[in-house]
């Protein structure tokens, strides 16, 4: 019997050794690619925020950890009462019905993981929430079923557009279905963001996993976060709520360009949008 029980503890040390950087291996090994996602991908995308390398290191250095490490330590636990208070091997069963110091011990350790979590976890939320000083700021309204982007007068912008699917039968070569967009909305790379987040209807999400960032577009509120892309590229994101039939081929692109290609943009832009906001005013006024 004793042989039995050792060979147990082994065997249990042995599947924690093997079992616990496996899945945290895994979490690491199969992330998607950046700005967009991977078919088959585990775990959480490549980020390309400040904010977005925090929450993936919080989830994979502190969350991963101690789920498994709970995960392992209640299935090595099970093994045992069955093992231990089985019928056979138990056939008188213990009177016991309360032990204050299990109880307190049991009581006091999910407690202190919490507080373990906590502290991070504010950190993180704290960043995330606090918009720093921003150098460009970009206004995003959610429709059914589309987005609409304002760049201020004041930092270059003064146009408006509209973001919507491009069809399916509109995809050049190497563009992703349900995620191509007819406009994409640009950002300077280095520079913080502040997004101002609202909706004209429904209640929409603005979300980019690559960036960390997810809002609430609720009508007749501004909500507001904010990103900073370290990164250049085309990153893709989607409406997280269930907002009517069409919730899901409403995306959201953003490219991320250096400061000189976005001030370029930004010139074209304006002209290539103003003539559309000019009409658009015209159209409501004859209304």
């Amino acid at each position: 019997m004793v042989i039995g029980k050792r060979q147990m503890r082994a065997c249990g040390v042995r599947v924690a050794a093997v079992a616990i950087p496996a899945i945290l291996w895994a979490g690491f090994a199969f992330a998607q690619e950046i700005g967009r996602p991977t078919p088959g991908g585990l775990g959480l995308p490549n980020m390309a925020t400040p904010v977005g390398d925090e929450t993936q290191q919080f989830y994979n250095l502190i969350l991963m950890p101690v789920i498994s490490f709970i995960a392992l330590f209640v299935l090595g636990l099970l093994v045992y009462v069955c093992y231990r208070f089985n019928e056979q091997v138990n056939p008188i069963p213990s009177k016991l019905t309360h032990n204050t110091p299990l109880e307190i011990i049991w009581t006091l350790i999910p407690v202190l993981i919490l507080l373990f979590i906590s502290v991070p976890s504010l950190r993180l939320l704290s960043n995330q929430v606090v918009v720093p000083e921003a150098s460009v700021t970009l206004k995003v309204t959610g429709n059914q079923w589309y987005w609409s982007y304002a760049y201020p007068q004041d930092q270059g912008g003064g146009f408006s557009f509209d973001q919507m699917l491009k069809p399916e039968s509109d995809l050049a070569p190497g563009e992703l279905r349900l995620l191509t967009v007819d406009n994409e909305a640009v950002v300077p790379v280095n520079e913080v963001v502040a997004v101002h987040i609202t909706s004209n209807d429904v209640i929409h999400a603005f979300g980019i996993p690559s960036f960390g960032v997810r809002m609430d577009a609720i009508p007749g509120r501004l909500n507001q976060t904010w990103f900073k892309v370290e990164k250049e590229g085309v990153y893709y994101g989607q409406c997280y709520f269930i907002c009517g039939k069409d919730h899901a081929y409403m995306p959201i692109v953003i490219r991320a360009v250096s400061r000189e290609k976005y001030d370029a943009w930004l010139a074209e832009a304006k002209q290539k949008f103003a003539g559309a906001d000019s009409r658009m005013r015209v159209a409501a006024e004859s209304r």
